[in-house]
């Protein structure tokens, strides 16, 4: 973001825009359950200045997993942890994927 273009961290999928009673409105859940989530340490609000949580658009997709799980009847703990290796596995074959690339990426005189 910059002092040009203030409105930049609309887009950041990790700006904590979203209030508590806004996320759980969005989840079509309870404060209560959000907070579940964060003592589970899938998602860790940040705080305003006066204390309140705020959520960003990530962890609010994190938080949306996780009631898919709990709906499904998985206790809140375990659909944390899936969550959590879920993102752990994702992120891995991301890193996979950019070391096969430059793998196979012709290699110039200047490289050795």
């Amino acid at each position: 973001m910059t002092a040009e273009n203030p409105l930049g961290r609309l887009d950041d999928d990790d700006y904590p825009a979203y209030t508590m009673g806004r996320a759980a409105e969005m989840l079509g859940t309870t404060p209560g359950f959000l907070r579940s989530l964060g003592e589970a340490r899938l998602i860790t609000p940040l705080r305003s200045e006066g204390g309140h949580r705020r959520y960003s658009r990530y962890q609010l997709r994190l938080a949306a997993r996780a009631r898919e799980l709990v709906d499904q009847g998985t206790p809140v703990e375990a659909a944390c942890r899936i969550i959590i290796l879920e993102d752990q596995l994702e992120e891995a074959q991301r890193i996979n994927a950019e070391y096969r690339r430059a793998a196979a990426e012709p290699r110039t005189e200047t490289d050795a």
